[in-house]
Formats: structure tokens, sequence, C-alpha cells
């Protein structure tokens, strides 16, 4: 399903670093103007009275933040292409994990607080800018953790909010999707509210997950500023047939199916 990224002593193409580096001289300016030009003006709108107005659908603030995720996204080639709808109302969405471009290309689309590793907190601007976008921060591996960001999933499951998970835990290289943690699930079975798996297909067909995914020893930096000079590419956000309240039976089951779905997109 998915090309391997070149390895290390693999020759580049004629012409191929020439081409990266003319990537860079466009895209790092425009990264610049986007974090210190368009990013503040977004943050002064959105602490404005105005930010809660509706606007088909979804509050200024929310359609603010939606389209910074998405210029953003742009700036690294990445040309948007949606299938189906997201659901509006409260609804978690699933999704499989390739990098952290996944995060700010869901939110491009729907407005959600994602559940992400509490390491991503002290990530210079990046933390920040996840915690401004409604953000659950998880310590892996500690009970007491996930107890907690479940409530805080409940909580807003029952306020009409969206959360996003992503149940395989970790990312795995793009190569594969692993299993579900049905834990997670727990939230949405409690509240009552649809499960939407969402499809995230990197490149024409899935071509280009493992290139998009983290390397082996990769850091989030390392891969921020390779990502910056590669090739323009499609990036698919399959929004799947949702998963309604009790059309399956057990966390375990919705878990299962919604892998499925995503499984079967991804091989479409």
């Amino acid at each position: 399903m998915n090309a391997p990224p070149p390895h290390a002593g693999a020759v580049a193409p004629p012409g191929a670093s020439a081409a990266r580096a003319l990537r860079y001289l466009i895209r790092v300016p425009l990264l610049v103007w986007h974090l210190l030009i368009h990013l503040p003006l977004v943050l002064l709108l959105i602490t404005l009275p105005t930010s809660r107005l509706p606007l088909g659908g979804e509050t200024l603030e929310e359609r603010l933040i939606r389209a910074w995720a998405g210029g953003l996204m742009r700036i690294f080639g990445f040309s948007l292409r949606r299938i189906g709808t997201p659901l509006a109302g409260a609804t978690l969405f699933v999704a499989n994990h390739v990098s952290w471009v996944d995060i700010e290309i869901l939110h491009s689309q729907r407005m959600m607080g994602f559940v992400a590793k509490r390491e991503i907190a002290g990530w210079p601007v990046v933390g920040w800018l996840a915690a401004r976008g409604q953000t659950i921060f998880h310590h892996r591996g500690n009970t007491e953790s996930l107890g907690g960001v479940l409530h805080e999933m409940l909580s807003r499951l029952r306020a009409g909010r969206s959360v996003g998970v992503f149940p395989e835990g970790g990312t795995r290289g793009g190569r594969e999707i692993g299993p579900f943690h049905a834990r997670i699930f727990l939230a949405a079975v409690e509240a009552g509210v649809p499960v939407q798996p969402v499809a995230l297909r990197y490149g024409e067909r899935g071509d280009a997950q493992a290139v998009v995914a983290f390397q082996d020893k990769e850091s989030f930096f390392a891969n921020f500023l390779r990502l910056l000079g590669e090739p323009g590419r499609v990036a698919e956000i399959h929004f799947l047939t949702p998963i309604g309240p009790g059309e399956a039976d057990g966390r375990r089951r919705i878990a299962e199916l919604a892998r499925l779905r995503i499984i079967e997109a991804m091989a479409s």
C-alpha cells in the first residue's frame, strides 16, 4: 500500500537537491510570515467577544483556527482533498496516525479537541498551539492519566463538543494500521454519541504514507524540517460512515469496526 522512503544511502535523482533547496527558499519565508503575522492576528481575533459568534454551523474562533491550520498545510505543499462529510455536533472522530501533520490536517476540516501525548505540551510554539486547539494531554502508560483523559472526553462529548483520537496509541512508520485500543471508545459509549472513522492518506493512493511518517529515531523537529522540503502532494481526508450509538455491541466491537472501515478506505 505504501512506498518506503529512500534509505540513507540512496542516490538522489539529478536535480533533487536543487529542487529541495528551492522549496525551502520559497516555503521558509511563507512559514515565518504564517507564524509571525497570521498567527498573532488569529490569536487576537479569537480573544475578542465576537469569536463566539456562529458562522456556518461553527463559531468564528473555530473557523479561524481551521483556516490557519489549512494554510500551514498548504505551506508544506499538501493539497487537501476531503472525501465524505464530518458529522456535526458531539462526535468521537478516530483516525489512523501517521505524523504530527495529522492533527493540523484534521483541524483544517473540523474543529475537535485531540487526545495527544503530554510531551507535545512542552514543544515550542506547537505545544502552545495544541493547548489553544483544545488538546487533552495524556501521559502514556499512566492509568491515572488515562482515567482523567476519559473523564474529560466524556465531559466534552456530553457538552456537545467533538473529540479526536488516534486509537493506535502511536505512529507506526506509515506502513500499517495497528490494533485500536478499545478503552478510548468508552467515552463515546457512555455519552451516547456517534463514532466517525477517518482515513488519512498521503500521496496518490497512499504512496507517501512512509515518507510523511516519522523515520527511525527521527525527532519532531527533524520531521518538521524534512517535510517542509518535500515535493507537493495530495493529502486525502476520508470521513467514513459513522458508527451510531447502539449500532455495535460494546467498545471492542466499535473499535474493530472503526479500524476495519479505515483499512478498507486505505485500500480503495
